[in-house]
C-alpha cells in the first residue's frame, strides 16, 4: 500500500506598512519571515530542483503578504534591515574572537550574507517571481486564502463580506501569478456548512480543513482522514492529520522541542548591554529578536548549553527518518481495512519553518530526500491527488476550525475580544449600505469607496482578534481596529454629504495600498447576482 503526503504551507503575515514613521517595529515581523522563513525556503526547494530530486509540496501565499513583497518601500526597507543585521554580524565575530560562540556567530553572518544575495542578486528582490517559476514547473502549487486572512465561520451571517473575501483573494492570485490552480486555504482551518457554495462560485475546486471536520458530518465518514470528500457542490476537502502534524508543530512534544534544537526566545536582543545593542533594536530602547541565539533548548532556567548545530544538524535526519516511519506505520495498519492509498494532508503556518524552528527547513529537506527514495511514499500535492483516486465519499463537513478548542473561542471569547465583532458587523452593514447607495461610481468618488472597502477588510483580518485573545502587541492591535473603524466612518460620513476629502484620500491611498484591482462594488448585494468574475474577460485580463 502506499503512502502519499500532501504538505499544506500557510504563509501569512497581517497588512503591516508603515510609511508616515521612518522605522516601525511590527514592520519586522515581515523582515524576520523574509529572512529566517521564506528566502531559506526557496533556496532549498531551488536546490532539490537543480539537484533534480522530485518534490511537490503546495504553499498558500496569504494577499496580505503577497502586497507586502512586492511593495517598493517594504523591500527598500528589508534591505536596509538585512544590512544592519550584516552589520551587526560582523560585530558579533568581533565582540566573540576566541569565544566558542564565535562559529555561531560566523554561521548567523554567513546566512544573511547568502540570504541576502539571493533576494537582491537571485531573485532580483522579488519572492513572489521566484516562487512562480516553481509553480510553473509543477514542484509547488501557489494557491490563496481570503483577502486579510479573515476567519470566515464569523460572517456566516454575512455573505456579502465572505463573498467580498474570497472574490478578492481570487482576482489577487490570478493578477500576482502565472497559474492559478483552485485551491483555497481557508483561514484557521474555519468551516461551516455553507461556505462551499462561496467558495465553489469563485471556481475553488479544493480546499483544507480542520482533523475533526469530517467527524462533525451527519453522514457516516467511510475513509477518516485518510483521503479527502467531496461536498454535494462538487468542493473536494482534505482534513489536515493531527496526529503526524503534532509530531512536528507541538511545542512541548513534537521535534522542535528536542534539547539538541536551538533555543528561540534567548537572543542577544535582550542579554547584551544597551550600550552596545542599541543600534539595532528600536527606539526609545525597544529590545527585540536579533537572530543571534547562541543556546540549546535546556528547559526552564537561564543557565543554558551552547548550541551544536552538527548535532542539531544529525537530529533533523533522525526527526525526518522517525516522521516517514511513522507514516509507514500508520499506512500498514490501515493495510486490508481501506480500500485506497492513503493521503495524509499535513499542514503548517510556513513562518515555523526556519523562524520558529531554525532547524525545520534541514528536517523539511531530509523528509523530500528519504520520500524521493522511497517506493513506499510520495509527495502530492491535492489537485494531483485527487487525479490519482476514484474513491471519494459525498458528505458535508461539519463547522470546525484548528484553533484552540476546535471551533471559534480564539477569535469569539467573550473575556477578551468578543466585543470587535459588533464593530466588524457594523462596518459591513455601512460598508454594504454604501455600495448600495452609490452603485457604479466613477473617477474620484469610486477611489474613495473603493478605500473603505480596503478599510473593511482589513478591519476584518483574523490577526487582530487573535493578538487581543493572546495578550501578543495587543496595543497594536486596537489601533488597528480602531484605525480602520474610523476610515471607513470618514467615508460614510462624508459620502452622507456628497462629498469626498480627497486630502485623506490620497494619504490614505498612500498607507493602505493593498488590493490594487479591488471595486467596492462587491459589497453590493446585487453583485452576488452576477457571474463570478473568475468567469468573467474583464477577470482574463488582470
Amino acid at each position: 500500500m502506499k503512502s502519499y503526503l500532501n504538505f499544506i504551507f500557510n504563509a501569512h503575515l497581517p497588512f503591516v506598512r508603515h510609511p508616515e514613521y521612518e522605522k516601525f517595529l511590527e514592520e519586522d515581523w515581515l523582515y524576520e519571515a523574509i529572512n529566517e522563513s521564506y528566502i531559506p525556503l526557496l533556496r532549498m526547494m531551488r536546490k532539490l530542483h537543480a539537484e533534480e530530486v522530485p518534490f511537490k509540496l503546495t504553499f498558500s501565499i496569504s494577499p496580505t503578504l503577497a502586497c507586502m513583497l512586492s511593495d517598493p518601500l517594504l523591500k527598500e526597507r528589508f534591505s536596509a534591515y538585512m544590512e544592519k543585521h550584516i552589520e551587526l554580524g560582523e560585530k558579533e565575530v568581533n565582540r566573540l574572537q576566541g569565544r566558542e560562540e564565535e562559529r555561531l556567530a560566523r554561521m548567523y553572518l554567513k546566512i544573511l550574507n547568502e540570504n541576502y544575495s539571493f533576494w537582491r542578486d537571485e531573485c532580483g528582490t522579488d519572492l513572489l517571481k521566484a516562487m512562480n517559476q516553481l509553480n510553473n514547473e509543477c514542484c509547488i502549487e501557489l494557491i490563496t486564502t481570503s483577502a486579510t486572512h479573515s476567519y470566515l465561520p464569523l460572517y456566516k451571517n454575512f455573505e456579502i463580506a465572505t463573498n467580498a473575501q474570497i472574490e478578492t483573494s481570487v482576482i489577487n492570485q490570478i493578477s500576482t501569478f502565472d497559474r492559478y490552480n483552485g485551491g483555497f486555504w481557508l483561514p484557521e482551518c474555519g468551516f461551516y456548512p455553507g461556505l462551499e457554495e462561496i467558495l465553489k462560485r469563485h471556481n475553488v475546486s479544493w480546499t483544507s480543513l480542520a482533523a475533526h471536520a469530517f467527524a462533525l458530518s451527519p453522514e457516516k465518514v467511510l475513509r477518516g482522514n485518510y483521503a479527502p470528500i467531496q461536498c454535494p457542490n462538487g468542493l473536494y476537502c482534505f482534513a489536515r492529520d493531527f496526529n503526524l502534524s503534532s509530531l512536528v508543530w507541538s511545542a512541548e512534544e513534537g521535534y522542535p522541542a528536542d534539547p539538541d534544537y536551538r533555543e528561540f526566545y534567548r537572543d542577544i536582543g535582550y542579554d547584551l548591554p544597551l550600550d552596545y545593542i542599541s543600534p539595532y533594536i528600536h527606539e526609545p530602547n525597544v529590545r527585540v529578536f536579533t537572530g543571534f541565539k547562541y543556546w540549546a533548548i535546556t528547559g526552564k532556567t537561564a543557565d543554558k548549553v551552547l548550541y551544536n548545530p552538527e548535532k542539531a544538524q544529525a537530529k533533523t535526519k533522525l526527526h525526518a527518518g522517525n516522521f516517514l516511519y511513522n507514516v509507514s506505520s500508520r499506512t500498514r495498519s490501515v493495510d486490508g481495512i481501506l480500500d485506497t492509498n492513503p493521503c495524509y494532508t499535513i499542514s503548517f503556518d510556513a513562518e515555523l519553518f526556519g523562524h520558529w524552528w531554525f532547524e525545520g527547513i534541514a528536517w523539511l529537506e531530509n523528509v523530500i530526500r528519504l520520500a524521493a527514495e522511497s517506493k513506499d511514499i510520495e509527495l502530492t500535492t491535492a489537485s494531483d491527488f485527487l487525479t490519482e483516486t476514484d474513491r471519494i465519499q459525498k458528505l458535508t463537513p461539519g463547522f470546525s476550525s484548528w484553533g484552540s478548542g476546535g471551533f471559534s473561542q480564539v477569535w469569539n471569547d467573550h473575556s477578551t475580544n468578543a466585543w470587535l465583532l459588533r464593530h466588524c458587523f457594523k462596518s459591513v452593514e455601512r460598508m454594504q449600505e454604501l455600495a448600495v447607495r452609490f452603485p457604479a461610481q466613477t473617477s474620484l468618488k469610486k477611489r474613495f469607496l473603493s478605500q473603505a472597502a480596503r478599510e473593511t477588510l482589513l478591519l476584518m483580518a483574523s490577526d487582530w482578534p487573535f493578538m487581543i485573545h493572546n495578550h501578543t502587541t495587543e496595543e497594536y492591535a486596537l489601533k488597528r481596529i480602531t484605525g480602520h473603524i474610523e476610515n471607513l466612518n470618514l467615508v460614510y460620513d462624508n459620502m452622507s454629504k456628497n462629498a469626498v476629502n480627497t486630502e485623506w484620500l490620497v494619504k490614505a491611498e498612500k498607507r493602505n495600498n493593498i488590493f490594487p484591482h479591488i471595486d467596492y462594488n462587491i459589497f453590493n448585494p446585487e453583485h452576488l447576482k452576477e457571474p463570478s468574475l473568475v468567469y468573467t474577460a474583464e477577470y482574463q485580463k488582470l
